[in-house]
Parts: C-alpha cells; sequence; structure tokens
C-alpha cells in the first residue's frame, strides 16, 4: 500500500526534528542479535545524549585540617592518583555496596 502525500510530509517532518537520517527502525530483539553476533551497533546510537544511569554529580565542599590534606596528598601521590580520587576511592572502599 503507498503512503499519502500527507504522511510520507509528516515522516520527513519528524526525522527532520529529530536530526538524523532516515534509517531504519530496529526492534530490541534485533539490536540483541546484533550485539551477541559482534556487530558495531554505534551507528543505530544517540550518543549526544547517552547518560549513565547513578553518575549523576553534585558538587560538595568539604573542610579538612591540612595535616591530614598532606597525609591525602602523600598517599595519593604513592597510588599514582588526585587527591579527588583518593578521597573518592576511601569513601567508596568504607561505605557499604549499594551495588
Amino acid at each position: 500500500m503507498k503512503k499519502s502525500a500527507s504522511s510520507r510530509s509528516a515522516a520527513r517532518a519528524q526525522t527532520k526534528r529529530r536530526g538524523t537520517s532516515q534509517t531504519k527502525v530496529l526492534s530490541a530483539a534485533r539490536l540483541d542479535e546484533m550485539h551477541e553476533s559482534g556487530e558495531d551497533l554505534t551507528a543505530h546510537l544517540d550518543l549526544a545524549n547517552a547518560t549513565r544511569p547513578g553518575r549523576a554529580v553534585q558538587r560538595v565542599n568539604v573542610d579538612f585540617p591540612v595535616d591530614l590534606l598532606r597525609a591525602i596528598d602523600r598517599e595519593a601521590k604513592r597510588i599514582g592518583v588526585t587527591r579527588q580520587a583518593f578521597i573518592k576511592l576511601r569513601l567508596a572502599d568504607t561505605l557499604p555496596s549499594s551495588r
């Protein structure tokens, strides 16, 4: 069955709004098959809007005694990470796992 002119126009307008070319929409099952066979799926992903669940960031300010900061900096340097990374690692190690 042939689409009417208005249907084709609507489809083109929707494609323009999304900013994508007219590509075939794949089902989740088909994407699973492609993944299982090792095919590259990046052409089918919108990486510009991709997010990682549970990775929202909120900035906090914490005051540390200078002696503690020096100890943190020494240990961070010893293991080759930044001060911030060291603090995150130690906090993650001490908190009960939520995953």
